[in-house]
């Protein structure tokens, strides 16, 4: 009877946060954590992976040694971002600068030590005809045949990131301002991607057309680069934490995988598989094609897409994402090096660089994967790695994100 008094006792003393008791009870009232499981993301178990080179790419044996590392699991996007998806993005960088224009805050809490920024009041509608306004669009004979038609430069998005990886190796010795860094970036895809990117070639309705009509909502956007989607990925953290509220912030950020991550959840749990769909072949049993490439030369519609087709098209692999192989190359987090894969660690391996704007070309390139509309099928084997360069757009590049798995196995909850 004593004893479950003192037990009662103790346990109303640490729900208070403190133990004076002598105790080791550790600190209470510690957030529960729940779990989550985003929108429109799948869970890719935390597995091993034999990377190297593929069946068809003897010329890379000797930089792309065989090497068995191992993955955490993580949620993937189900397919690549799409045009609408990316929309919400650029929408709302658009009305946080009319918002701003119209000085649409919220009074500040005068109670608050330190400065705060002012918190935009989203629930005031905004008059796009007011005269603050009205420098967002084209003026004089910048403007089309009269049209009124939003200058989509003006549209840039500002965040900061911490370098762990640059913090870590300073042991301490710099104040931790050293290691915030910050970026602007413009947010409106390159439109005019369909035209530079192919000489002597009729692309322009889809350079009018692919990002703003309705009909291209659910198709993969295109015309953004490395700096642009890494933006996009912080902006979905912090719109995605708004919505959780404070007790359950997900400490994790959106952001691309790693190309080995990539590689892992392409494969689909199959080890040694050429494809997402597991088989060597491009064809299915009745002789249709099973992914949006160029099959041939000149044959772009044999597949059933004459450019990209929708994110998910097509069946997906057995970890359920879409377009692993084709429709749109994919944007990665990792630098690219020729010979990495013999460096890199056998746990998580990560291989980044954050190349500024001036430095020399080559230090600007990042492994893109998946291969797209426009490329053989050889770029849509699972371990084939290419680059492009962090400040080029194409009309064949997109991109998913993925977010790092806390804790247990999914299937514990």
């Amino acid at each position: 009877m004593q004893k479950g008094i003192f037990f009662l006792m103790l346990a109303a003393v640490v729900g208070c946060g403190k133990s004076d008791t002598g105790e080791l009870v550790g600190v209470q009232d510690r957030p529960v954590w729940k779990g989550i499981q985003p929108y429109g993301m799948v869970y890719v178990p935390s597995g091993t992976l034999l990377i190297g080179p593929s069946d068809q790419d003897i010329s890379a044996t000797f930089v792309q040694r065989p090497k068995q590392i191992s993955i955490q699991g993580f949620f993937m996007d189900d397919t690549e971002i799409t045009n609408n998806e990316y929309r919400q993005f650029v929408h709302w960088v658009k009305d946080k600068m009319a918002h701003e224009k119209l000085e649409h805050f919220l009074e500040a809490d005068p109670d608050a030590v330190e400065e705060q920024d002012p918190e935009i009041d989203w629930d005031m509608e905004i008059d796009w005809e007011a005269e603050e306004l009205q420098d967002m669009y084209y003026q004089g004979n910048n403007k089309l045949s009269g049209k009124k038609e939003l200058n989509v430069d003006l549209l840039k998005y500002s965040y900061e990131w911490y370098d762990w990886q640059a913090a870590a190796h300073d042991k301490g010795q710099s104040a931790r301002n050293k290691f915030i860094k910050k970026k602007t970036v413009k947010v409106h895809p390159d439109k005019f991607v369909w035209v530079r990117d192919f000489a002597y070639s009729y692309n322009e309705p889809m350079t009018r057309n692919y990002f703003d009509h309705t009909n291209y909502d659910d198709y993969p956007v295109v015309g953004v680069d490395w700096n642009m989607v890494t933006a996009f990925s912080n902006w979905r953290t912090a719109l995605y934490n708004k919505s959780l509220g404070e007790d359950q912030i997900n400490t994790e950020d959106f952001r691309l995988p790693s190309e080995f991550e990539w590689e892992y959840a392409a494969r689909g749990g199959h080890e040694q598989s050429m494809y997402p769909w597991g088989g060597p072949y491009i064809r299915n049993a009745k002789g249709c094609l099973i992914a949006n490439f160029k099959p041939g030369r000149g044959n772009y519609p044999e597949d059933g897409g004459m450019y990209t087709v929708k994110a998910d098209a097509y069946f997906p692999n057995d970890y359920g994402l879409y377009n692993m192989a084709g429709n749109v190359a994919e944007w990665t987090l990792t630098a690219y090096a020729e010979n990495i894969l013999s460096r890199v660690s056998d746990l998580n391996p990560d291989y980044r660089y954050d190349a500024d704007d001036k430095e020399n070309p080559s230090n600007k390139r990042k492994v893109i994967r998946g291969g797209s509309w426009k490329d053989s099928h050889f770029f849509l084997q699972n371990s084939s790695r290419t680059y492009e360069f962090q400040d080029t757009t194409k009309s064949y590049i997109g991109f998913r994100n993925v977010l790092t798995f806390l804790g247990r196995s999914i299937n514990d909850f």
